[in-house]
């Protein structure tokens, strides 16, 4: 955790430019790593700092930090959320859809990104209804995620599928227990764990929607579009 790799011990120097002063706290307090965002919240005198998806609040005079959500009651916006939800787009941007294996309907009214772990018994549930989810609009872009990571039997398992000729047809296979054989390639694999990492998800399947929101796990096709129609409303 960051919070874990920061120290108090000196105390924010005076300074006319309160947001410049909080971040030369910062570089103290994390040496070689600059914030990705750095701003003044709507509480006078705490500033949100990012590193990814990680976010944290510092007061203007460096003795204080905290690490939460910081929530509007009076719109019931949660702020912190917003922000991470900014930065897991970013991570989302930086994979090809090439690199992903997508199921589509012809007109998607809905695009999710989905990691996804071949031996994960709820994502091949999910899978298994990819035709239904398809017909009500969803667009379904997956990436890889073997949990058990690299070089286990999961990871040659994601591996084998994304250098299949046809991956779909490969993915399809795997999640239904069926053989998929092995060859190696150049493939995302890797690149996918690593964006896992960044986003700071922990299970599967995991779906990060066009706003920018992390969605854990997958209950069926019907709790899924309520799920993806609140969020427009809401958007």
């Amino acid at each position: 955790m960051l919070l874990g790799a920061l120290s108090l011990s000196a105390p924010l120097p005076a300074a006319q430019d309160e947001l410049a002063a909080v971040r030369d706290m910062l570089r103290q307090l994390v040496p070689g790593q600059e914030p990705d965002g750095l701003k003044a919240t709507a509480v006078p005198g705490i500033y949100e700092a990012s590193y990814g998806t990680v976010v944290v609040y510092l007061n203007k005079d460096g003795r204080y930090l905290f690490q939460g959500d910081l929530i509007d009651l009076k719109t019931e916006t949660n702020l912190s959320e917003r922000t991470r939800s900014e930065a897991r787009l970013k991570v989302i941007a930086s994979l090809a859809e090439e690199d992903m294996i997508v199921f589509s309907p012809r007109q998607a009214k809905y695009t999710v990104t989905v990691f996804t772990d071949i031996d994960c018994t709820v994502c091949q549930r999910m899978h298994a209804d990819m035709a239904k989810i398809n017909r009500q609009g969803v667009k379904v872009r997956y990436a890889a995620y073997p949990r058990a990571g690299l070089d286990s039997e999961s990871y040659v398992k994601a591996v084998s599928v994304w250098c299949s000729k046809d991956r779909k047809k490969a993915i399809t296979r795997a999640k239904a227990g069926e053989e998929v054989r092995a060859k190696p390639c150049d493939n995302p694999v890797k690149q996918h764990l690593q964006a896992v990492r960044e986003l700071g998800i922990r299970g599967t399947p995991a779906f990060i929607l066009e706003d920018g929101s992390l969605i854990p796990g997958y209950d069926s096709v019907e709790r899924l579009v309520e799920t993806l129609e609140e969020r427009k409303r809401n958007g």
